[in-house]
């Protein structure tokens, strides 16, 4: 048995100093996958790697309620979950009119030469993983694990319980199911004349 598996028995034991021996575990390996998250974000993100593993772990072991883990691959599960949504609350929070709607921050030294990156919109993803969920929510939990929590492949299949050529053919499907919605949520953004 694992550390990281002791721990998260004692935790779901109710020992009140389990939760302190975990972080120390964890946090290398959460906080990468949050900086590989953060990465496709925008330049001019507020929200950081350390952050973003600070806020999903007070989620996931500061609750009132104790969570109860099945082991280290559902605890990780869980805190890809925990970061899909800080993320989403984030991108939410920017978008409101009350934070300056659409409004984009701009810096002027290099308004003129700077090249538009590309980036992939959290928000839409999101509303596509919430339909795709609905229709299959294995498949939509591999994306999770894939996308959120940077899982392999076969780490994703063990975490599911699902062979690695099941979880490999899931992702395929997966992924051109969501590239399709993706797809048709940016033609309904297009303009009738193409100039939108």
């Amino acid at each position: 048995m694992s550390d990281v598996t002791r721990i998260l028995d004692a935790i779901n034991a109710g020992e009140p100093q389990a939760a302190g021996e975990l972080l120390p575990l964890v946090y290398k390996e959460l906080r990468r996958l949050a900086a590989q998250k953060l990465a496709h974000e925008l330049p001019g993100q507020t929200l950081t790697a350390t952050s973003l593993v600070h806020e999903a772990y007070l989620r996931l072991v500061g609750k009132d309620d104790k969570p109860q883990w099945d082991g280290r691959g559902h605890f990780f599960v869980a805190a890809a979950e925990a970061m899909r949504r800080i993320m989403i609350d984030q991108a939410r929070r920017k978008q409101s009119q009350r934070r300056g709607g659409g409004i984009k921050r701009e810096e002027l030294e290099y308004a003129q030469i700077a090249a538009p990156e590309p980036s992939l919109d959290v928000l839409a993803l999101h509303e596509a993983l919430e339909r795709f969920e609905k229709i299959d929510p294995l498949k939509a939990g591999l994306v999770k694990l894939r996308f959120f929590a940077g899982l392999t492949v076969p780490q994703a299949a063990e975490a599911l319980g699902v062979s690695a050529t099941t979880a490999d053919r899931y992702w395929s499907y997966a992924r051109a199911w969501l590239h399709a919605e993706l797809k048709k949520g940016e033609l309904k953004n297009v303009a009738p004349d193409g100039a939108g």
